[in-house]
């Protein structure tokens, strides 16, 4: 196991590492930009480096400055948590090159799974139903638009790289392709530095299902059930679930199942996320895999048991995976309410600032990284915290979310908790019935 390991990242993911290389015995070294010093999960740290600047292209993303902070502090590993670095296959084979081990996928596996339109080609080819739309790349608006005559409107363009509803434009007829493809391409080129999109089929009435995998380094891998991310605004996840609502035990076990052995096929080791849409009908749609630890992974956590940053730990260290299937089926239900700095009011527009007040609610559980009389820098993502809570079913998990946020104090800033109030008490939400339209219907009705 590893001696010491850098954490490149920040606030509450930075943490939760921290938590999971405690478990092991491993010292920790945080990073942090001028922007974040002082920072409450720097106190979780055993050595901190400042990296750069409040920008993160200057620091969080500033691969030779992370580097350098690894090399400086004799770290053996690395862990990239979410976002900044984490999926960066270039990064990854840096890493590798200065004798560092990357806490996540092979080089090779990042760059095939980074590439939407390249994983949809090989994931299909290990066997997982994909949804219909261009072969690879589009080369121009003329090759989009014959793409979409052949799968039918309305469709969506999609970047090949990233993710997060970046590069990403709904089109409902030919007339709106030249527009949408220049707008998403420039996003895209903004975003991820690669203005490369691609098409699909817009699936009507979907459902966003994710299955949770572990792949070990001799080709074994199990899953972890699934969860249900269909509250989004703007292609962001708010609140997540677990297990789905849409889907039985035997629908579970069966396509799990294929989701790791087509995983597993491809070489892919560590932890990874393949999403999906559900269309009315129940058929599920392959879009693209998430290399990396999840924002939602703790509900995966709370029904199965399992640690996944542990398990991401242990397996970058060369060891074999020790769970077995048959010990992986979801207690319980859990929630996972993403706390924002954010205004519901004013289209969740962010709103930085120093949180005045705050009191967790006792009986959940809170994964943030900010502190009462913590600044909240308007450089980064507005997630403060996350608030997640388990029932013996999902009518008392719903139950047990609403009374931890009528517990939980958050002041100084806007934050997303009267938006999870009007969510956990919407009939629709409530029954289950739920699909990607959710929000867009919810604030019709109000």
């Amino acid at each position: 196991m590893f001696r010491r390991l850098l954490i490149a990242n920040r606030g509450e993911i930075a943490r939760r590492i921290v938590r999971a290389c405690r478990a092991l015995s491993i010292e920790t070294v945080g990073v942090y930009s001028e922007a974040d010093t002082g920072a409450a999960w720097l106190r979780d740290m055993d050595f901190t480096v400042c990296v750069g600047p409040a920008p993160a292209s200057s620091s969080y993303l500033d691969a030779d400055a992370i580097l350098q902070a690894a090399e400086q502090t004799e770290c053996q590993a690395l862990h990239p948590g979410y976002g900044f670095l984490s999926e960066n296959a270039r990064f990854a084979a840096r890493c590798a090159q200065a004798g560092l081990t990357f806490v996540g996928p092979t080089p090779d596996a990042l760059r095939r799974m980074g590439d939407k339109a390249v994983a949809r080609r090989t994931l299909a080819a290990a066997g997982l139903p994909t949804v219909p739309g261009s072969p690879g790349i589009l080369a121009s608006v003329e090759e989009a638009a014959a793409a979409a005559r052949e799968v039918g409107y309305p469709v969506l363009l999609k970047a090949s790289a990233g993710g997060g509803g970046k590069g990403m434009r709904r089109c409902e007829g030919e007339a709106d392709l030249p527009r949408a493809f220049a707008e998403a391409a420039l996003e895209a080129e903004k975003a991820f530095g690669d203005p490369s999109l691609y098409l699909e089929k817009l699936v009507l009435g979907a459902r966003h299902v994710e299955f949770q995998v572990l792949v070990d380094g001799f080709g074994r891998a199990v899953h972890l059930g699934e969860r249900e991310c269909s509250v989004q605004r703007h292609h962001q996840k708010l609140l997540e679930e677990a297990p789905s609502p849409a889907l039985s035990g035997e629908e579970r076990e069966a396509f799990g199942a294929r989701v790791a052995s087509a995983l597993a096929s491809v070489g892919y080791r560590g932890a990874g996320t393949a999403e999906f849409l559900r269309a009315r009908d129940g058929a599920l749609y392959f879009m693209e895999v998430n290399a990396r630890l999840q924002v939602e992974h703790p509900v995966t956590e709370m029904v199965t048991g399992v640690d996944l940053v542990q398990q991401q730990i242990r397996l970058a260290a060369g060891e074999p995976l020790a769970l077995r299937q048959e010990e992986l089926a979801p207690r319980g239900h859990a929630i996972e309410l993403r706390i924002n700095a954010e205004d519901p009011e004013a289209g969740f527009r962010p709103d930085p600032g120093t949180i005045t007040r705050l009191l967790l609610p006792a009986g959940a559980r809170w994964d943030g990284g900010f502190e009462e009389g913590s600044r909240i820098p308007p450089h980064y993502d507005s997630l403060i915290g996350k608030l997640i809570v388990h029932g013996k079913d999902r009518p008392a998990a719903i139950e047990a979310a609403r009374a931890a946020l009528d517990a939980l104090v958050l002041e100084g800033v806007h934050t997303t908790i009267p938006f999870h109030r009007r969510v956990l008490d919407d009939p629709q939400f409530r029954s289950g019935r739920y699909d990607l339209d959710f929000l867009s219907a919810a604030r019709a009705g109000h």
